[in-house]
């Protein structure tokens, strides 16, 4: 038995451009003896090509196999996932200032609408109408000193729900939008595996 053992951990993922040649450096870190780990590190694995998709899973096996091809005896430990998704960076776009104002103003109209449609439903004016009633006695259609500030308490509660003003976050604490990103970007990791997966078993039975 090899008294020599690497240890090996996959990245999660990580962005890499077209016809960049993958390294095991890329991809996984390395922990064994410096002399082998410092050639290894270096040694290609895989070559991003114009026909590849957007994604390229890359399983540990194929690190497995191109290490055992320099040091047949050495004991290798997997550790973390077992497979690695690399990002195929496309090529950069202009922005297009048109296009870029116009989903600006269908999303902020969308968002008002949906804002005083939601209102509307449970008629919040009637309610402002009543609790200004039962506080003062007196009946008022519109009552503003309790609509406006109401307006601003809405916009500054959506602000601190959301931890977010423009870049700034008040706290690290991550937002509820944050983590159902998270879990989004999860749940397509793992289908990108799988499905990528596949798609190599089917290419390599047809060839």
């Amino acid at each position: 038995m090899s008294s020599i053992v690497l240890y090996i951990r996959l990245r999660q993922k990580f962005q890499a451009k077209m016809n960049e040649i993958i390294s095991i450096e890329k991809l996984a870190h390395l922990i064994g003896p410096k002399d082998m780990t410092t050639g290894l590190k270096q040694k290609p694995i895989y070559k991003v090509k114009p026909e590849d998709n957007a994604f390229i899973v890359i399983d540990v096996m194929d690190i497995i196999a191109a290490i055992y091809k320099e040091y047949p005896d050495v004991d290798i430990q997997t550790v973390g996932p077992s497979q690695t998704i690399i990002e195929v960076q496309p090529k950069k776009r202009k922005i297009n200032t048109l296009f870029f104002v116009i989903v600006w103003i269908l999303l902020f109209i969308g968002a008002g609408l949906t804002i005083m449609n939601f209102h509307e439903d449970v008629a919040m004016r009637s309610v402002h109408q009543k609790i200004y009633y039962l506080i003062t006695g007196t009946h008022n259609d519109k009552p503003l000193i309790l609509q406006i500030p109401y307006s601003f308490g809405l916009g500054l509660g959506m602000i601190l729900f959301f931890n977010h003003i423009f870049k700034k976050k008040f706290n690290e604490e991550p937002s509820p939008l944050e983590v159902e990103m998270f879990n989004y970007q999860q749940d397509l990791d793992q289908y990108v595996i799988v499905h990528e997966k596949k798609k190599s078993e089917l290419k390599r039975h047809d060839d």
